[in-house]
């Protein structure tokens, strides 16, 4: 199997592409900083794992936006201090500043000249929109949360992006999935027959930070830790 041998690329975003876990972090400040004991960055993230797969579950139709301000919420009750409704809205807002990873834009403009590319994201189609901008690509389809009606790993929202793709042409056997999340990502497309690509982001540290424990391991067919090792791989297969 080799990298040239997919037709299209289907993303996750936050985590893989956009850096969410700095996001997150310095969007909690105002709340963390009122904590009466040291947290951690691992220790706030996997807060904010359980509440928010949590809430995802609960609350599968919520815009992502108006979720996260849920989170902030339960976050201040799990922690003991107080938020008013207001920061509550504001961290709902922040996704429109956490950064890309530094190699996202160029690695995708890259990836443009010989694949499709299709973003598969647990978030709405606004907030989005304000990621793409730092993304610097058009991509070919891209399916939310929102367009979907709930939240992955949900089988829902892959049935729904398989069934898209083959309106543009694209099939099951074509998609390389790419994702950093084994919770989010893998382990769906396992499910799904999906040929999957793992960006180890967190490759440096350990446990699984703002995603939630897959359990077993999900299986993966290539593996980088930067989306530049992955075109450095398609540009040595070429070469090839």
């Amino acid at each position: 199997m080799k990298l040239t041998d997919f037709k299209a690329l289907t993303f996750d975003c936050y985590g893989t592409l956009i850096d969410w876990e700095s996001g997150m972090f310095e969007g909690l400040k105002p709340l963390t900083s009122r904590v009466d004991r040291q947290l951690d960055r691992d220790t706030v993230l996997e807060a904010h794992a359980r509440h928010e797969s949590s809430q995802q579950a609960q609350t599968p139709a919520k815009n992502y936006s108006e979720l996260l301000s849920i989170v902030y919420k339960r976050l201040a009750e799990e922690w003991g201090v107080s938020a008013t409704e207001d920061e509550c809205a504001a961290y709902g807002r922040s996704i429109k500043d956490w950064p890309a990873f530094s190699d996202s834009a160029g690695a995708l403009q890259y990836l443009k000249k010989h694949f499709k590319l299709v973003i598969l994201s647990n978030v709405d189609n606004r907030s989005f929109e304000a990621s793409k901008q730092k993304l610097g690509v058009e991509f070919d389809a891209v399916y939310t949360a929102e367009d979907c009606g709930s939240y992955k790993p949900s089988d829902r929202n892959f049935e729904y992006m398989l069934q898209k793709l083959r309106t543009i042409g694209v099939e099951r056997q074509e998609i390389l999935h790419t994702a950093e999340s084994m919770f989010h990502d893998h382990a769906p497309a396992n499910r799904h027959g999906l040929k999957s690509c793992w960006i180890y982001r967190r490759h440096e540290q350990t446990g699984f930070g703002a995603t939630m424990d897959p359990g077993e391991m999900p299986r993966y067919d290539f593996r980088f830790n930067s989306m530049a090792e992955l075109v450095k791989a398609h540009q040595e297969t070429l070469r090839a």
